[in-house]
């Protein structure tokens, strides 16, 4: 580097970092351009939310060094990171859901007129983070009550609003509507403008493309490659990421006949939340359920699975009138739910990945009252390795998991139930591409063996290229159902904006 270049924003040299049973980074060197918009890619488990831990100071290396500006640097602490100026932005929120917005973006330094909150400085400063980003959140809404979308901007406000220098986001548009996403682009596009480097942990190849000057593939902890964008075809990406190259996946059970009906729905409401949906589900097809956020899609799943004890309406399983007022109800009638929130909704995170596993089928494994744990671990290890679940062993805390391993082990425990009838509620969020064609594949083989499926999906190209037929909800009303030969992705958008199709 010639003295008149300016140093990379970072720099990471020979950088290792090991947790207990697993080495997440092995001998990682790679740079960043200041001013950039640098991707970090790679299947989960790869490294990459690592990567922006560390350089967030969350994490520390085991050796290695990490330069900011051309300067060596080892934080103790978010809060040192910060005054490095760096922020991130993180895939799973983490806010005090019982405080305000304002509480939640000042808790680190709280305003005060003598003893006192001053509150009203409080709302100010909090107006002018959420300023920076263009967000019209009010400041005294409770976060708890904010959609996950919403939260994930007052996130993104919290870490930019410092002026940070640096900013990672990871899997940043995971919980955003497709409005906050673009809202989020042009952020990004306005921070390479004011010279502010953004590192991108991502899945989402259009996002990646359409953002990052550089991307970084990183492979079971390892350096794969840095290259140029525009240099990088999507495929090579691909095959840089997961080591093979990976096939269009095209459905077999698409070329089958449905079989029996499995579920008859009939006028099924729920007050304020969606009206009217009747629809039926037939073994051997997936159901996909498309419709923008807020539409009603995952409120009729959760209706379906017993969660909404306000719902009403009729449901006949393969002809008999049933109505499950719990998930237990549900779960004995064959119906089992892949949440779209897999941390508070689908998993015990503070227990084992074989407790989450076989958590709803521990009836199934007992002997006069004792669960054999010989056929328990047994159980389990058949569906971790049946979807590829990687974490050092069975009894590996499930928090400690990637976002993607801990989705595969929401579906292994649906599998180890043997559900006949199986709502999947994006079913492939936060997972990398070859993960996301295996549970594509899953979900064909489980259509394929006579199970009835319900796909609610935000990917258009995913619910379009899996569906039997389509179902599509708008304002919390059926909008209109197509057959697979007439779901293309305009005549999906058309019912889902309320144009005639």
């Amino acid at each position: 580097m010639s003295e008149s270049a300016a140093p990379p924003a970072l720099r990471l040299e020979g950088i290792s970092k090991s947790f207990p049973g697993v080495r997440a980074l092995s001998d990682v060197s790679f740079e960043v351009a200041p001013g950039s918009c640098h991707a970090l890619c790679g299947e989960n488990g790869a490294g990459k939310s690592t990567i922006g831990k560390m350089v967030a100071g969350i994490h520390a290396p085991d050796s290695g060094t990490l330069s900011v500006f051309g300067k060596p640097v080892r934080f103790a602490s978010p809060r040192d990171a910060l005054a490095a100026g760096i922020g991130i932005v993180h895939q799973e929120l983490a806010f005090c859901e019982n405080l305000t917005v304002a509480e939640n973006l000042c808790l680190g330094a709280l305003p005060a007129r003598g003893p006192f909150l001053s509150r009203a400085e409080m709302d100010r400063r909090a107006r002018e983070m959420l300023a920076v980003i263009d967000v019209p959140i009010e400041p005294a809404r409770r976060v708890g009550a904010l959609t996950p979308g919403q939260q994930q901007m007052v996130q993104i406000a919290a870490a930019v609003a410092g002026g940070a220098r640096i900013v990672v986001f990871d899997e940043p548009t995971s919980s955003l509507s497709q409005k906050e996403a673009l809202r989020l682009y042009a952020l990004i596009e306005r921070f390479k403008a004011q010279g502010v480097t953004s590192i991108y942990v991502s899945h989402r190849m259009e996002e990646i493309f359409r953002l990052c000057d550089t991307i970084t593939v990183l492979r079971d902890g390892h350096h794969v490659a840095t290259r140029a964008t525009a240099l990088l075809p999507q495929a090579e990406l691909v095959q840089m990421m997961i080591g093979r190259r990976l096939e269009e996946y095209f459905p077999g059970h698409v070329q089958a006949a449905p079989g029996a009906e499995l579920l008859e729905v009939r006028g099924l409401g729920s007050p304020g939340r969606f009206h009217d949906v009747s629809f039926a589900l037939h073994a051997g097809e997936v159901l996909g359920m498309a419709g923008l956020v807020g539409a009603g899609r995952s409120e009729v799943g959760l209706a379906l699975f017993g969660l909404d004890p306000a719902a009403t309406g009729e449901m006949r399983l393969e002809g008999k009138p049933v109505r499950p007022r719990t998930p237990v109800e549900a779960m004995a009638l064959g119906i089992g739910l892949v949440p779209e929130d897999r941390k508070r909704q689908g998993l015990v995170l503070q227990m084992s990945a074989l407790a989450n596993t076989t958590l709803p089928v521990l009836g199934r494994l007992d002997r006069w009252g004792f669960v054999r744990r010989a056929l328990e671990r047994a159980t389990a290890g058949e569906y971790f390795q049946r979807l590829r679940v990687r974490a050092p062993s069975l009894d590996t805390v499930t928090a400690g998991l990637s976002g993607g391993n801990q989705q595969k082990l929401v579906l292994a425990k649906w599998l180890a139930a043997r559900c006949r009838i199986l709502i999947l509620d994006e079913p492939t969020r936060g997972v990398d591409v070859g993960a996301k064609a295996e549970i594509h594949a899953l979900i064909d083989e489980l259509a394929a063996q006579g199970h009835g499926i319900i796909l609610i999906s935000s990917e258009l190209p995913e619910v379009l290229n899996l569906s039997t037929r389509l179902l599509v909800l708008r304002e919390g009303r059926l909008a209109g159902t197509l057959s697979r030969a007439e779901a293309t992705q305009e005549s999906v958008l058309r019912l889902m904006a309320g144009m005639a199709a």
